[in-house]
């Protein structure tokens, strides 16, 4: 959907007080002419109230016509139609409101088809892991095949799988719930950085991609552990996901005395991202594009978890111009600043899990 621009206005009270000053003006005019012709007043009186009226309700149906839609527009919706939308040539706060409907509108067609997408996505997700482990049961329940360490390995495998998913379920109901659940501790981020990145080297063989860590040892910082692992967990996996076979990932990190934040790049080479999509990727169940020709397959959660983790340490994760390819900046204060929301919660959906 193309963005709706945003128009200079004209005061729907400008409106208003030049009708009733238009309207009184020409009732006026047309009873003093009428009387000065010699009409009775009480014939002129019915006939400039019947013209007032006429033209009153003429303008006002007009003005108000975008209410009108946004009325069947709202009824529509409300029966799951999400496509519609208001029209108006209008500038005043009418036209405004429109505008606003319009934008509200397009939010939930999107969240809506994104809603679709998500239980899509969840379900095949769930489908194919949860098939994979009862054929390999009933298998070995059936006596079929043996329980050798190459089948428990398998069903270990599948169950990684389904432990993944609900992960990132349970990350997204504590985004949708604004819960921060933080628990700081200070700790060296080289330290950090190498001890998140085991799993996912193991995750990746069979790919060859080379990572490379460019962070100086000795950069303490003041965080959650396993928040902030969510984090780098989503950008490197999204990074390694997004490169070739055989590629590099480099993961460069700094610290920025003057601002006292940790600023860290994560850089998969190759590929970009055009500066249009830089904000939509971040956006809940919005999936990327993986290796040429390829879907990036996925939740459509990642990037979206990413920024959320980075925003509850007061942090940011951007795209930035890179040359080599696409690049993640992640900026971190290097000391935490408590807030309201940093105490674990009673709200926390975690514990709806336990």
């Amino acid at each position: 959907m193309k963005p709706i621009t945003q128009l200079k206005h004209t005061s729907l009270i400008l409106k208003i007080t030049a009708l009733i000053v238009g309207a009184t003006a020409v009732a006026f005019c047309l009873a003093w002419l009428m009387l000065k012709g010699g009409m009775s007043g009480w014939i002129s009186l019915p006939l400039v109230l019947a013209l007032f009226l006429v033209v009153g309700f003429l303008f006002s149906r007009k003005l108000i016509a975008p209410l009108t839609q946004m009325r069947d527009a709202a009824e529509a919706m409300a029966q799951g139609d999400y496509d519609v939308r208001v029209r108006t040539s209008s500038h005043d706060e009418i036209g405004q409101l429109a505008t606003s409907f319009n934008v509200m509108a397009g939010e939930l067609e999107h969240a809506d088809q994104m809603r679709r997408d998500l239980i899509a996505n969840v379900s095949h997700e769930l489908r194919t892991p949860v098939a994979a482990l009862q054929a390999l049961v009933e298998n070995m329940a059936d006596g079929v095949v043996e329980p050798t360490p190459a089948n428990l390995e398998g069903i270990l495998g599948q169950t990684h799988r389904l432990s993944d998913l609900i992960a990132f379920l349970l990350d997204l109901s504590r985004m949708e719930a604004g819960a921060a659940s933080l628990e700081i501790t200070t700790f060296d981020f080289r330290e950090f950085i190498e001890d998140t990145l085991e799993p996912l080297e193991i995750a990746d063989a069979g790919h060859d991609h080379t990572i490379t860590i460019k962070v100086p040892r000795g950069i303490s910082i003041e965080a959650d552990q396993d928040r902030l692992r969510q984090l780098f967990t989503n950008i490197i996996s999204n990074a390694m996901k997004h490169s070739a076979d055989g590629t590099e990932v480099l993961i460069e990190g700094h610290q920025d005395a003057a601002k006292a934040t940790i600023v860290a790049n994560v850089i998969n080479f190759g590929s970009q991202i055009s500066p249009e999509d830089r904000s939509d990727i971040f956006r809940r169940y919005v999936k990327g594009v993986g290796k040429p020709g390829t879907s990036s397959g996925g939740t459509g959660l990642g990037l979206s978890i990413a920024r959320w983790a980075a925003g509850l340490h007061g942090g940011t994760v951007n795209v930035v111009d890179d040359t080599r390819g696409t690049n993640f900046q992640i900026e971190l204060p290097k000391y935490h600043i408590a807030t309201q929301d940093s105490p674990a919660s009673d709200d926390d959906p975690e514990n709806d899990f336990a």
